[in-house]
């Protein structure tokens, strides 16, 4: 192939890949474009921070609001210790060996799992194994094994923990060889060399590929379709201390979730006409909070990468 050639075959690629490239970039402009024209009109205050009233047609979103945020700090006090512990060992200490590539692929694996499938497992596994036979051991009633915010966020922490893992992972494996020779040959236990030198410098990839990965379990609704969320509950999955009167989370009440919202009001809703707007509205919310995960995820690693210069 002559030189003349071989830039004309470049300039070809080169082109189509930037037209791939704006073709996405449109596409997104298009989505938003459509969601905010059609569901800022119904975002106020009042939708924002009231109760759904006439079976979703009137009032706010504040539980859904509210039960999401509650399901993803659960889900980040669920999935961020077990997934920066598993990328430990298998970068530490497994190494690559045989466990170690048992692991990795056992990894890949879960992260082809579809989401409906983790909502199955979070059924059989968390409410009807685990939930169930505490309450079977304690003698409760019926209390555990029933869907619940706890099983919702464990299933989600599940879906989520492939990202968390393998972010993590390239994190620390970009950190130079050299610092970890460094600090061995000063003496340095392998955990004193994990804490002090390979975790600071991995910083900013570890906490971006968590919140990539938590922002990513925000918007599924097949986890939480049969572990806990609920369509209708105008309500806060709250109870109250005794004596005190202090309002904390109850992980074992169902919640309002805001991607389960939208799927429900837009395919079993009959009253289309009033319901439409609400639609968008609360899509529209779920996208910004979205879009601040991940807007935060790009201020902590411009942050950190700056300490570590």
């Amino acid at each position: 192939m002559t030189i003349k050639k071989r830039n004309i075959f470049n300039a070809f690629f080169q082109g189509l890949c930037h037209g791939m490239a704006f073709l996405v970039i449109a596409v997104l402009i298009a989505i938003l474009v459509k969601i905010v024209m059609s569901g800022a009109g119904v975002i106020n205050l009042q939708f924002l921070i009231k109760e759904p009233t006439e079976g979703m047609t009137k009032g706010g979103i504040f539980p859904a609001i509210f039960g999401t945020i509650c399901i993803t700090m659960m889900m980040i006090i669920l999935a961020i210790p077990v997934g920066v512990s598993t990328a430990i060992y298998i970068t530490e200490y497994a190494g690559k060996g045989l466990l170690g590539r048992i692991i990795r692929a056992s990894i890949n694996n879960l992260a082809g799992v579809p989401s409906i499938v983790f909502g199955l497992f979070g059924v059989g596994f968390f409410i009807l194994f685990v939930g169930r036979g505490i309450d079977k051991i304690a003698g409760f009633e019926l209390l555990f094994g029933q869907p619940a915010m706890i099983w919702a966020a464990s299933t989600l922490a599940l879906l989520v923990l492939p990202v968390i893992i393998v972010s993590t992972e390239e994190a620390m494996n970009s950190v130079p060889v050299s610092l970890r020779e460094a600090a061995f040959g000063l003496g340095a236990t392998r955990w004193q060399v994990i804490r002090n030198v390979v975790l600071p410098q991995a910083r900013s990839g570890i906490l971006t590929g968590a919140i990539l990965g938590i922002s990513r379990g925000v918007g599924e609704t097949a986890p939480i379709l049969f572990t806990g969320c609920a369509y209708f509950l105008p309500r806060l999955p709250v109870f109250t201390i005794p004596y005190v009167n202090i309002p904390i989370i109850n992980p074992l009440d169902q919640f309002m979730g805001l991607s389960y919202h939208i799927f429900i009001m837009a395919t079993q809703s009959t009253n289309t006409a009033e319901t439409r707007p609400i639609q968008y509205g609360t899509t529209l919310v779920l996208i910004a909070l979205t879009f601040l995960l991940n807007l935060s995820a790009i201020v902590f690693r411009i942050y950190f990468r700056k300490r570590s210069r």
